[in-house]
């Protein structure tokens, strides 16, 4: 008689299934064990040693994730239904990651002003969703934006990237096109700091017209018309003035500045006209500070920074999953491939915290697998 699976099987199972061959099945399920088990840099070469008994196993391993034509984006919509499952999610966070690569020849790769670290770096850039609860941010779907220089066609070619080129802007209403709307009868807000990284109207617009709720950073100099856009209606616009000269005399609840606003007429499409409240988050004990838009008007002023602080539990999850997880590790230049690793990266990941915190529900998988 057959053993009952573990727990981790029955989550690849789960996972997994969409992909239509058994040996794929079988090779994601020992690339997620690799990434869980191999200490160090997670390498192809040493997570296969780390799981399988088998000399082909690297070379098989190499091959599934850069060459095999698997699809992603089905594994990541049944990770992010498994969450939803062992969760209760308050909202979706969008991240950057920055990945440094050295060269000019992997997907996307590109030389770029992190104004974090105060330096240009070569590197690839990624978007991560995130299920957002009071404990945990947990990575579900990826997405990379690709510069213009992307756009070629010879280099789309040889690194396997589909379809048309896209704007950053347009790989992030991509990524969030796929977030599930709904948790229960309570929408959930997407709070995001994509600053520098994609047009900030146009994520607004974006956002308004797939009818989330949301919280998100804006620069500085984001024109902006003071007041409520339907009293407007009653007199001429005036001058459009700056987020930061509009909050600059202005204070709130804890002194944190505030106040309700709307974009100008020139910088909103037909019909999405919207009252948003922008107020300031002063930084302090690793909290994030800056400027940010919601349209939730009516909540609470507290619910809305203790969204925006969650974006400090987001950070910390990308850090363990650079240092625990990979993340940076992925050793081919393919679009495909990437994407495979990522989606990977956060099945480990998901699978390992909640194991954590859920050892009488989940054992961890620390067995070798049979070659």
């Amino acid at each position: 008689m057959a053993a009952p699976p573990t727990a981790f099987g029955r989550f690849t199972d789960q996972l997994f299934s969409r992909i239509p061959r058994a040996d794929q099945r079988r090779w994601a399920e020992v690339y997620v064990q690799g990434l869980l088990t191999t200490p160090g840099k997670k390498t192809v070469r040493r997570m296969a040693a780390a799981v399988t008994d088998s000399d082909s196993a690297a070379q098989a391993l190499h091959q599934f994730i850069n060459a095999s034509p698997w699809e992603w984006e089905p594994i990541q919509t049944a990770l992010m239904r498994w969450v939803e499952r062992q969760t209760w999610p308050q909202s979706w966070t969008i991240a950057p990651v920055v990945i440094p690569k050295r060269g000019g020849q992997s997907c996307g790769v590109h030389r770029r002003f992190i104004p974090q670290t105060g330096r240009t770096v070569n590197c690839q850039i990624g978007i991560g969703s995130f299920l957002s609860s009071e404990t945990e941010d947990l990575p579900v779907a990826w997405s990379m934006l690709l510069p213009e220089e992307w756009s070629d066609s010879a280099l789309r070619r040889r690194a396997r990237i589909p379809g048309d080129p896209t704007t950053p802007t347009e790989a992030v209403m991509e990524l969030i096109n796929g977030l599930s709307p709904r948790r229960s009868h309570r929408p959930m807000p997407v709070v995001t700091d994509l600053v520098g990284y994609v047009d900030t109207c146009a994520l607004i617009h974006g956002l308004v017209e797939r009818a989330h709720d949301f919280v998100i950073a804006v620069p500085d100099n984001l024109l902006l018309q003071p007041g409520s856009h339907l009293a407007a209606r009653q007199c001429a616009e005036g001058t459009p003035i700056r987020a930061a000269q509009f909050l600059a005399e202005r204070t709130g609840p804890a002194q944190h500045a505030t106040g309700l606003v709307y974009l100008p007429r020139t910088q909103t499409r037909p019909g999405l006209q919207r009252t948003y409240r922008l107020f300031e988050r002063r930084a302090d004990k690793g909290r994030p500070g800056g400027l940010w838009l919601t349209n939730m008007t009516n909540r609470p002023f507290d619910e809305l920074l203790t969204l925006v602080d969650g974006l400090a539990t987001t950070h910390a999850t990308i850090g363990r999953l650079e240092r625990d997880f990979g993340l940076r590790d992925f050793e081919g230049r393919s679009y495909p491939g990437w994407h495979h690793h990522m989606t990977l990266a956060s099945a480990a990941y998901t699978y390992d915290r909640l194991a954590t915190h859920r050892a009488q529900e989940l054992d961890r998988p620390y067995l070798r697998i049979a070659a």
